[in-house]
């Protein structure tokens, strides 16, 4: 049945994960490859790829206040649990945190660019005193597809469609009509994995709002609201609501949010602006629930096509999720919803991803300022027409020229971002 086959979808996507993803992987490596070798580790050795090393640079390590790659690998080594996936760095205390940093201090962990033409690809080696292991984890970030201890091989994992857990063919049931028909007639007792993620995103959102976490994009939204200066509106409620997750998340927060494709940030993006509309539009609890799912499943269909990582933001694909499930909550059916899509596409779709950081809550609050003005213009029947740019006439094809953008037309731009990241004078 097709039902089943879309809620396989959103528990295969839909993961509970503590800190941002790419570094939290890197850790996952980390903690799995330490499991098979015992003794003092003399040596980490990280090889990952640019879209990996681009999202796991700069951001920050939950529970701690500090950055980089070769950082989390020794943190996962050292007080990693692989046996919690993307929460593998829930059980970490302030002493890991000081080993770590020593350990990178004299040089023992050490990050290498990988020779690959996949965009996510990690692979971690430890040397300790009497052996040595390595995993590797590629398409997903928690898809190990190789352990090897002193030259022989353990366990060769993968799947299939390595990109996403799911197969093929349930990928392909994934179109809007069938999203929207689905979201209108599955019982709601098979959404609480939808519910969940408006309690987790929400209550990031509500932390961030709450504390002073990097650029405190959210919170300076909703300190001006309260002055006067920014209207309390809906696009104030949901860009403040949005990125104070967002600055929370990229900050370090211990907080766990719902991740949507393998990515925290966007599993925020996805979410918190649909529930600030709900909020100001007074919906009920169902109303929102469906709306959150729409919204989770447009952004699995077009991630689906898009990939995982890529040069263009991701964010841009949750808020035209996002701006989805904001149509639906003002009375829009499969017309509105696809105008939506057309009006999200054809406005962020040239955002770049820099890498995750404290700057992405700014795009964050761009995208879902943009998913709320493209679903007033779709609920009001106005829509991006074909004579402009890449925009078709039909939405689904829409979608695929934008991700045929991001995935034939972007490789030199990922490089070159990399190497400026990587040369800077700071």
């Amino acid at each position: 049945m097709r039902t089943n086959t879309f809620i396989n979808i959103l528990q295969n996507e839909l993961v509970v994960a503590l800190g941002c993803t790419e570094p939290v992987a890197i850790a996952l490596a980390a903690a799995k490859a330490r499991t098979y070798v015992d003794g003092t580790i003399n040596k980490i050795t990280v090889y990952a790829s640019a879209g990996i090393i681009k999202n796991a640079l700069a951001v920050g390590i939950p529970g701690t206040c500090l950055t980089g790659i070769d950082f989390v690998a020794a943190l996962g080594a050292i007080a990693g649990n692989a046996e919690k996936q993307l929460e593998v760095l829930a059980d970490i205390k302030p002493e890991d945190i000081s080993v770590a940093q020593d350990m990178v201090e004299r040089g023992i962990s050490v990050v290498h660019l990988a020779d690959t033409p996949k965009k996510l690809y990690i692979e971690v080696i430890i040397e300790a005193d009497k052996r040595y292991a390595k995993v590797v984890i590629t398409d997903n970030h928690t898809n190990i597809t190789l352990i090897e201890v002193d030259g022989q091989i353990v366990d060769m994992g993968g799947c299939a469609n390595a990109s996403f857990k799911s197969s093929k063919e349930d990928r392909s049931e994934l179109t809007i009509d069938s999203i929207v028909e689905f979201v209108n007639t599955v019982d709601l007792a098979d959404l609480g994995l939808v519910k969940q993620s408006i309690e987790l995103n929400r209550k990031a959102g509500l932390d961030g709002l709450e504390h002073a976490y990097g650029l405190e994009v959210g919170k300076t939204i909703k300190e001006n609201v309260q002055k006067g200066i920014l209207s309390d509106d809906l696009i104030s409620h949901a860009m403040a609501l949005a990125a104070a997750g967002s600055d929370a998340r990229m900050a370090g927060s211990s907080m766990p949010v719902m991740a949507n494709s393998g990515s925290g940030n966007q599993g925020i993006a996805v979410t918190n602006p649909v529930v600030a509309a709900a909020e100001k539009l007074g919906a009920s609890e169902e109303q929102l629930i469906r709306a959150v799912a729409l919204s989770h499943l447009i952004t699995i269909h077009i991630k689906s096509k898009f990939g995982r990582l890529s040069a263009l933001c991701g964010v841009t694909v949750s808020g035209t999720g996002a701006s989805c499930g904001i149509t639906y909550l003002l009375g829009g059916g499969k017309t509105e919803i696809k105008a939506a899509i057309q009006n999200m596409l054809g406005n962020v779709s040239g955002m770049m991803c820099d890498g995750a950081k404290g700057g992405c809550a700014m795009k964050v609050a761009t995208c879902t300022s943009a998913a709320v003005q493209s679903a007033l213009l779709a609920s009001k029947g106005m829509t991006i027409s074909s004579t402009n740019g890449f925009i078709e006439n039909e939405a689904e094809k829409t979608i695929d020229n934008f991700c045929r953008i991001g995935n034939e037309a972007t490789s030199e731009i990922d490089k070159l971002i990399l190497e400026m990241m990587l040369n800077k004078d700071i």
